[in-house]
C-alpha cells in the first residue's frame, strides 16, 4: 500500500505502524487469502443487485440505472473519535432547530446583526408561509444527515448540513448487513456499535413528534415522488422496514381538516408523514402549482396542527451554502457554547472582496452552489482544466450570490481494496441524528462515501465514488 503523505491516514501512522483503532482488524486481514476477498467483493455486488439497490442519475434515460460501488474494507472509527463526533452533531442540530424555530418567529438572530436580513428575506429556500408556524414538538428537522471530513488526527469539519430530506441511511443499513453476511466471523472477533435499530428508532422518533389530536398509536407513512425518482429505492426500503405505508401524492387528500390515505377499507387518518418529496412540490395549493407529487392542501392542514411533516416545511434555510458559513455564530447565539465541530473556511461570493478573491485563486478552491447537492454544479479548482476554470469564472461574475467557495482541504484516506491490494483514497462521513421532544439519537457510524478514483476528492455517488460500512467501536 502506498501511503500518501499529504494527507492523514485513518489506517496507518505511518509506513508500516496500524493506528489503534484498525489493530484487529488489520491482524485479520493480513491472514486472510485476495482470491478470497476478492470473490466476496463480487458476491456483494451480485447481493446489491438482487435486493435493488440501485439509483438514477439525473439528466439521463432511466437505462443508466446504477449500483453505488460498495468496498469492502470497512472504515473503523475509535469509540473515543466517535464521543467527540456525536456531541458535535448533537449541539449542531439543535443550534440548527433553534435557528429555524427563531427564524420563522421573532427573528432574533436578525435583530442581533448575527445573520444578515437579506440573507434570509432573498433567500428561495426561506418560506414565508412558514412564519408563526411552530411544528409538533417544536421539532423541524426531525431527521439530520451531517457531512463531516476529517484531516488530522483530531481534526474533524462539517462540510455541510442536510437538513431537508437527508439520503444515505438505506446505504448505511444495507452495508452493515452485508458485512454481516459475507464475514460473520469479524463481528465476533471486533466489537462494533449496531446499526440495525435505525428503522425502529427511526419510526419511535416520527411518532413521538405526532400532534396533539392523535388520537392512539400514530399512523405513520412515508412520501414518495415515485419510482422515477433517484432515491425511491430508499424511500421503499424505509417505509418497509419501519412496518408503515410508502405513498404517493394521488393516494394522499384532505378529508375532514386531516390528510387521509387511500386503503382498501376507505380513508385512513396519517399523523406524521416522512415526506421525501421537496418543498417546491409539497403542496400545489400553496407552491407550485403544476406540481403533480404532492397533496393539495396538505400545507394549510400542517399549519393548523393537524399533522406532523418530517422535516417541516421550510428547513432547507438551515442547509443553505451560505447560511453555513455563519453556522458556528448561530450554535454560540443559542447555546451560548463554542461549536464543538468546526466549519470549513467559506468565502461568500456575493460579498465582492471575496469574490476577487476567489476569481484570483479559482485553481485552488472548490466553488459551489448555494442550493446545490450531489455533487452537481461545483468545481473542484485544482482538478479542472483552464477551459472548465474559465467557464466557472464567467459564471460567478454573472451570478456571484449564487455560490460559496472553500479551500481545497486535505480530506483523510482509508484503504479499499483492489486488485493490486489495499490502497488509500479519500472520503468523508454522513452521521444520522434522529430528534424527537424528549430525545436526540445519533447512529453510531453513518454513511461512509468514497471516492474511488486514485486523487479524486469527489465522493458523491453521482459522480463516481462508492460507499463501505463504518464500525465505530465499543470500546
Amino acid at each position: 500500500m502506498t501511503l500518501d503523505r499529504q494527507y492523514f491516514d485513518e489506517m496507518h501512522s505511518g509506513t508500516d505502524n496500524v493506528r489503534g483503532p484498525y489493530a484487529e482488524y488489520k491482524t485479520w486481514f493480513a491472514q486472510e487469502d485476495a482470491a478470497r476477498l476478492s470473490k466476496k467483493s463480487k458476491e456483494a455486488e451480485s447481493f446489491f443487485r438482487r435486493t435493488g439497490i440501485t439509483f438514477n442519475v439525473y439528466g439521463q434515460a432511466a437505462a443508466q440505472e446504477r449500483l453505488i460501488p460498495f468496498d469492502l474494507i470497512p472504515r473503523i472509527i475509535a469509540n473515543r473519535e466517535w464521543t467527540k463526533l456525536s456531541k458535535g452533531i448533537e449541539q449542531r442540530v439543535r443550534g440548527i432547530n433553534a435557528f429555524l424555530h427563531d427564524i420563522y418567529h421573532r427573528q432574533e438572530i436578525l435583530r442581533a446583526g448575527i445573520v444578515p436580513v437579506e440573507l434570509i428575506a432573498q433567500n428561495e429556500a426561506f418560506l414565508p408561509q412558514m412564519i408563526g408556524v411552530s411544528p409538533p414538538g417544536g421539532i423541524y428537522t426531525h431527521i439530520v444527515g451531517t457531512d463531516i471530513v476529517r484531516t488530522g488526527e483530531d481534526d474533524f469539519f462539517v462540510l455541510e448540513d442536510n437538513a431537508r430530506t437527508p439520503s444515505g441511511v438505506s446505504y448505511m443499513l444495507e452495508n452493515r448487513e452485508t458485512m454481516l453476511q459475507m464475514f460473520p466471523e469479524l463481528f465476533s472477533k471486533i466489537k462494533v456499535q449496531p446499526v440495525s435499530d435505525y428503522p425502529k428508532n427511526l419510526r419511535r422518533s416520527l411518532a413521538a413528534c405526532a400532534p396533539r389530536n392523535c388520537d392512539g398509536k400514530p399512523t405513520v407513512a412515508v412520501l414518495t415522488p415515485g419510482i422515477h425518482n433517484s432515491a425511491y429505492f430508499e424511500h421503499s426500503f424505509l417505509a418497509d422496514q419501519m412496518g408503515v405505508e410508502l405513498v404517493e401524492g394521488h393516494d394522499l387528500q384532505v378529508v375532514d381538516g386531516r390528510i387521509a390515505m387511500r386503503t382498501t377499507e376507505g380513508y385512513q387518518v396519517i399523523d406524521v408523514l416522512y415526506r421525501r418529496v421537496d418543498d417546491d412540490f409539497l403542496d400545489p395549493l400553496n407552491f407550485n402549482p403544476s406540481s403533480m407529487l404532492g397533496v393539495p392542501g396538505i400545507l394549510d392542514v400542517y399549519r393548523a396542527g393537524n399533522i406532523t411533516i418530517a422535516n417541516a416545511p421550510g428547513t432547507g434555510i438551515a442547509d443553505d451554502k451560505a447560511i453555513y458559513s455563519y453556522m458556528p455564530d448561530i450554535i454560540e447565539f443559542y447555546t451560548g457554547e463554542k461549536a464543538i465541530l468546526r466549519n470549513v473556511e467559506t468565502y461568500r461570493c456575493s460579498d465582492p472582496d471575496s469574490l476577487k478573491y476567489v476569481l484570483d485563486n479559482l485553481s485552488d478552491l472548490v466553488v459551489k452552489e448555494v442550493h446545490g447537492s450531489g455533487g452537481y454544479g461545483m468545481l473542484v479548482g485544482p482538478a479542472a482544466s483552464k477551459k472548465e476554470l474559465a467557464t466557472f469564472a464567467a459564471k460567478l461574475r454573472r451570478s456571484p450570490s449564487n455560490y460559496i467557495a472553500q479551500p481545497t482541504l486535505s480530506l483523510s484516506t482509508v484503504p479499499i481494496f483492489t486488485k493490486k491490494g489495499l490502497a488509500p483514497r479519500h472520503v468523508d462521513l454522513r452521521p444520522f441524528a434522529l430528534v424527537s421532544p424528549n430525545e436526540m439519537n445519533i447512529t453510531p457510524g453513518g454513511l461512509t462515501r468514497v471516492a474511488l478514483k486514485a486523487g479524486s476528492l469527489v465522493v458523491n455517488s453521482s459522480q463516481g465514488g462508492g460507499t463501505k460500512d463504518t464500525w465505530v467501536l465499543e470500546d
